[in-house]
């Protein structure tokens, strides 16, 4: 359907419009010596039929688009489509004044008004073009707005390609080492195996779940958290100990499922397993008004060389916090000669 005649509120100004040049024209008449009621009863009737026939200005635009017609049949196709609305406006002219002619008391006003048809022709012509001329600039205005709508979806579909791309290296990269504890496991302690098998097969059920979504609350990341936390301690035992230090303001905040299990999984494997007696992982989350900050400290092997940005886990997670939240949030990793820290800071409440 037309675009004006889509909706009443643009057709109702459309008709507006076409009142005022009416007067304008009825103004021109006068001139001419018509007096202006009677200027208006033989202009403004055929002037409304004919702004209906200027909508057609719109298909002739579709037909011949700039961007891919020719200057030359452009043009051309604008002159054929005003000269016949010119020659329609002139007819519906005639059939007017021949209504008029039937009602004596104003069958004496359209012979003055007949001597005016060259310049009528002008006008028809020159209002076309005008219409014309406005439809393009529509239709250049539409191509902008779909052009910049498709550049929306695609950086949509894009971003969302990565998360998922992203998000698909977080479960075999933390499988792989979960199923070669539970092979360590099998010989030397085969109860501890099955129960690291159930706990396992749990947590992969819940990451599948969420995995789909954009963002879950801080309170379900961290029970996912606390069941990664559980198949480690089957394997490390009294080597893994945790202390957590939880803000209850920052449970509701919404973060991207999964970025709480590569900081823990490279605390648990680049700081607890290299440490004969095991240690302390710390994992703190607190809410500092529309900001949430989440550390987690882990000891590490003093002996061992400082790594200052860790490994696949920690850019996975750096490279979605980038995708998701852009500038708006940052993760710091930090070494010393006894310990590793990673530090988060993202917005709070944010569908991520």
């Amino acid at each position: 359907m037309h675009p004006i005649l889509a909706r009443l509120e643009r057709l109702a100004g459309y008709l507006t419009l076409w009142c005022a040049i009416g007067v304008l024209e009825g103004v021109v008449l006068t001139r001419q010596g018509l007096s202006w009621p009677e200027a208006l009863i033989q202009v403004l009737p055929p002037l409304l039929v004919y702004s209906f026939v200027c909508l057609s200005a719109w298909y002739v635009c579709r037909a011949m688009p700039l961007t891919t017609s020719g200057v030359a049949g452009v043009l051309t196709a604008s002159a054929v489509a005003a000269t016949v609305a010119a020659v329609v406006w002139l007819i519906l002219n005639e059939v007017w004044l021949g209504t008029l002619e039937s009602m004596p008391e104003l069958a004496p006003i359209t012979s003055r008004f007949r001597g005016q048809v060259p310049f009528l022709f002008a006008v028809a012509v020159m209002l076309f073009l005008l219409v014309l001329s406005v439809h393009y600039v529509v239709l250049a205005f539409e191509a902008v707005r779909t052009a910049e709508r498709q550049q929306l979806e695609l950086q949509v579909l894009t971003r969302d390609a990565e998360l998922r791309a992203l998000r698909a290296q977080v479960d075999p990269h933390f499988l792989y080492n979960s199923l070669n504890s539970i092979s360590a496991l099998t010989g030397s302690d085969a109860a501890a195996a099955r129960r690291m098998c159930l706990l396992l097969a749990e947590f992969l059920r819940t990451t599948l779940r969420v995995s789909m979504q954009q963002s879950i609350t801080m309170a379900e990341e961290l029970a996912l958290a606390e069941r990664f936390l559980s198949i480690e301690q089957v394997r490390f035992g009294a080597r893994l100990q945790i202390e957590r230090s939880i803000d209850e303001n920052a449970l509701e905040c919404q973060v991207p499922p999964l970025v709480l299990q590569p900081l823990l999984e490279n605390a648990v494997g680049h700081g607890i397993a290299g440490l004969i007696d095991g240690g302390t992982i710390r994992l703190d989350v607190a809410r500092h008004g529309d900001r949430v900050a989440i550390a987690v400290e882990n000891p590490r092997d003093p002996d061992a060389m400082p790594r200052a940005r860790g490994g696949v886990g920690l850019e996975n997670v750096r490279k979605r916090l980038a995708i998701v939240f852009g500038g708006a949030a940052r993760m710091d990793a930090t070494a010393s000669a006894t310990g590793f820290r990673v530090a988060i800071d993202l917005p709070s409440n944010v569908d991520a």
